[in-house]
C-alpha cells in the first residue's frame, strides 16, 4: 500500500475513532470530510441545543473533544498533524482541519490513550468512599493545562457555591417549556445512536453534593445508596470566551477525561452551570477565574455496580 494510501486509511480510522468522543446529550454534533491530504472536521447544525445551547458553545466544546480524539488516533498511528482551528472565517461550520500530516513512529501514550476510548463513559451514580490520589488530580489538571486551558479544583466554599449555582440552573430549566423539550427529545432516541438512552440514566436521583441533572425522566441505571463526599469538584475554563477558546475547551475535556479513564477515576460533566446565561455568568463571578467555565466531578469507582 501507498502512503498515500495510507494515509487516507488513517484519516478514516482517525475519524472513526472520533466517534467514542463525548458529547452534550450525546449529540454528536460533529461530522467529518476525510480529503486525500487532510481531516476536517465540521459542525453539524441540526444538533445544536436551540434552547439549552443558543450561542453554540457546548457545540463548540463537544467537537472539540472529538477533534482530540482524532488527533490522538493518528499519533497512534504514528501521524503528526498540523492542527488549523477555524480555517475560513466565512465558513462557520468548518471548525478545524488536521493538515501538513507525515510519518513518524507510533506515539506509545497515544496507543493508550485510545484504548481508553473505548472504555470512557459517563457513569452518574454516587462515587466510592475511596478517596481521588492527589497524584491523580495532578496528573489530570497537567493533561488539561498541556491543552492550553485550566483545571481549578474547589475548595469547599466553592463547591457549596457550585452546587447552589447547579441547583438554581435546574430549577431555571425546569420551568423552561423549550429546554424541558429539548432534554425529553434527547432521552427519547434509543437504538438511534445518538441522545441518552435509559440505562445511562439513574432510576432515581443519586445522593451528591452538586445536584446532578433533572432529566425529566427516570432511567434504568440502579443507583446504590453510597453518596460523594470523596468526590472532588472542578472548573475547567480558559481565557478567553470565543469559539476558538470553546473548542480548546473540549480538547481540553478530552485529555483530561481520557487520563482520568486510563488511572480509575470517574468524570461526570456539569454543564448545566453554562446552558442558563444568568447562570452561566453567576458561575463565573463565583470562581473569579476566565469565562466560559463548565463543571465536573471526579471520584473513583461508583459505589453501585
Amino acid at each position: 500500500m501507498s502512503q498515500e494510501s495510507q494515509l487516507t486509511t488513517a484519516l478514516a480510522e482517525a475519524a472513526a475513532t472520533a466517534g467514542h468522543a463525548p458529547s452534550v446529550h450525546n449529540s454528536q454534533p460533529w461530522r467529518w470530510r476525510v480529503l486525500p491530504d487532510a481531516l476536517e472536521l465540521r459542525s453539524v447544525a441540526d444538533r445544536q441545543l436551540a434552547a439549552a445551547d443558543p450561542e453554540g458553545r457546548l457545540l463548540a466544546i463537544s467537537c472539540g473533544t472529538a477533534l482530540h480524539h482524532a488527533r490522538l488516533a493518528l499519533a497512534a498511528e504514528g501521524w503528526r498533524a498540523v492542527v488549523q482551528r477555524l480555517p475560513d472565517p466565512a465558513d462557520s461550520e468548518l471548525l478545524a482541519r488536521l493538515t501538513d500530516l507525515s510519518h513518524t513512529t507510533a506515539d506509545p501514550d497515544a496507543m493508550r490513550m485510545v484504548q481508553c476510548m473505548q472504555v470512557r463513559h459517563t457513569d452518574r451514580r454516587p462515587v466510592s468512599d475511596e478517596p481521588v490520589p492527589p497524584t491523580a488530580i495532578e496528573e489530570i489538571t497537567r493533561a488539561v493545562t498541556a491543552e492550553g486551558c485550566r483545571l481549578q479544583i474547589l475548595d469547599r466554599d466553592e463547591m457549596l457555591e457550585l452546587a447552589a449555582t447547579a441547583g438554581h440552573a435546574d430549577t431555571v430549566e425546569a420551568e423552561d417549556p423549550e429546554l424541558r423539550a429539548e432534554l425529553a427529545y434527547w432521552t427519547s432516541r434509543a437504538g438511534e445512536g445518538t441522545g441518552l438512552p435509559a440505562e445511562v440514566l439513574p432510576e432515581q436521583p443519586a445522593q451528591t453534593t452538586v445536584p446532578g441533572r433533572d432529566f425529566g425522566r427516570p432511567g434504568s441505571l440502579p443507583v446504590g445508596p453510597g453518596h460523594d463526599r470523596m468526590a472532588v469538584y472542578a472548573m475547567l475554563h480558559g481565557d478567553e470566551d470565543e469559539r476558538d477558546s470553546w473548542l480548546r475547551a473540549g480538547e481540553a475535556l478530552s485529555a483530561g477525561w481520557l487520563t482520568a479513564t486510563r488511572l480509575g477515576v470517574s468524570v461526570v460533566p456539569l454543564s448545566a452551570v453554562v446552558e442558563v446565561p444568568a447562570i452561566a455568568a453567576i458561575a463565573v463571578l463565583s470562581t473569579s477565574r476566565s469565562a466560559s467555565p463548565a463543571g465536573m466531578r471526579l471520584g473513583n469507582d461508583p459505589s453501585a455496580r
